[in-house]
């Protein structure tokens, strides 16, 4: 595959761009990993290699293993979407910032430097409807870019001069209800109770969430894209494209497209083709088969290797005086513990990049009066890349 432009050109010349600035991946797994397999037993820098963690073991000294890290929710699939917000949707109601994911939450802070505030990865096929680890303050789930064909596009494939015209017209448009919508809620605001006024609020923030994006597509509506290092691909399977996922992932940091992304590994990863006959998610409820846990083991290599591959991608890639994976914090794990008894607890978790002292395998109190939460740790990231932030979900402070 072609490479993209060397060097940190890209990101120079890139609007916005700027060199050394902090940015966050998360991916996640829709099923979770076989945690047996995955975690060592030795905490500290001298943990032994496991068989998950084989495929990662060149980049361990550019990445921190964690246990005991979760959020205290319960619902099994239906609790996977709290990945990284740390609350369940069902319960988001009244919450100021509702369910919002820390992806969602960092794009509101950083995410205007960037032509896209955030990129979301996914699916709409498998299990529960599709991609669900991207939630907006709103409640909202992000729609998942669903292919690499689709994100190529959005990265490297500019409007034509028709579409340009005519997309300067619809923002002009939208513009200009927005005032309507602005001006009328603002005349309301001052006649309605206070409960009422609690529910305007509330929208009132969508509109001007909704003005915030307009803005930003205003902005980049006449600036074109940065030139494609490769001819559009084709949509292949979940498996398959996988790679091509990274790949334009890196890119899109690299050329500063975007400062936030994440990957979600959904229900559509089938395992036939990796050769494996049952689906994936029934291989999860394996029983304690070993024959479906060798063929779990297999699916999850895949993915943690290719994980692997673009932690290397990213530590090849310039960014001012450092690589781009010292500017980048990726997360990478699942919302489920264990997917055979739907366990959302001792989730799998590792972060690499983004500036941090790695090369360890930390135990963290999982109960009682000392629990760290995952959320501690969405609070350290935030506050590594500039975004005031001292509570988040379920956090109790800031991960140390």
């Amino acid at each position: 595959m072609a490479s993209a432009v060397g060097g940190n050109s890209a990101v120079r010349a890139a609007r916005g761009a700027g060199v050394g600035a902090r940015r966050f991946v998360a991916v996640g797994n829709l099923l979770g990993f076989q945690v047996k397999q995955l975690f060592p037993t030795t905490a500290g820098a001298e943990y032994e290699k496991t068989t998950l963690l084989e495929p990662l073991w060149e980049n361990r000294s550019q990445m921190t293993v964690y246990r005991g890290l979760d959020h205290g929710v319960k619902g099994g699939h239906f609790a996977v979407h709290s990945f990284l917000s740390g609350v369940l949707n069902s319960e988001a109601q009244g919450r100021a910032n509702g369910n919002v994911t820390i992806d969602q939450h960092l794009a509101d802070e950083v995410g205007f430097e960037t032509r896209f505030p955030s990129l979301t990865v996914g699916s709409e096929g498998g299990i529960h409807g599709g991609c669900q680890i991207a939630w907006t303050k709103a409640g909202v789930r992000v729609p998942p870019i669903t292919g690499p064909a689709e994100l190529f596009e959005r990265l490297f494939v500019s409007d034509s001069d028709e579409r340009r015209v005519r997309r300067v017209e619809e923002n002009q448009v939208q513009a200009s209800i927005l005032d309507s919508v602005r001006e009328e809620g603002n005349r309301l605001s001052g006649r309605v109770n206070q409960e009422d006024r609690a529910k305007l609020d509330e929208y009132l923030t969508s509109v001007r969430d909704v003005e915030k994006r307009l803005e930003l597509r205003q902005r980049w509506t006449s600036h074109p894209k940065p030139g494609a290092p490769f001819e559009k691909p084709a949509n292949r399977n979940a498996v398959e494209d996988l790679p091509l996922l990274y790949e334009l992932m890196a890119l899109a940091l690299q050329t500063d497209s975007t400062r936030v992304a994440t990957l979600e590994i959904g229900g559509d990863f089938m395992p036939q083709h990796l050769g494996i006959k049952k689906d994936h998610h029934g291989l999860s409820h394996h029983g304690n088969d070993p024959e479906s846990i060798a063929s779990l083991i297999t699916l999850e290599q895949y993915q943690i290797e290719h994980f692997g591959k673009f932690l290397t991608r990213l530590s090849k890639m310039n960014d001012g005086e450092r690589t781009l994976l010292d500017s980048t914090a990726v997360l990478f794990g699942s919302g489920m513990g264990d997917a055979n008894v739907h366990k959302n607890s001792d989730l799998p978790v590792i972060l690499a990049g983004g500036g941090y002292k790695h090369g360890e395998f930390r135990v963290v109190p999982s109960q009682g009066l000392n629990k760290v939460p995952l959320c501690n740790l969405f609070v350290d990231i935030a506050q590594r890349m500039g975004v005031e932030l001292e509570a988040f979900g379920s956090s109790t402070g800031r991960f140390s």
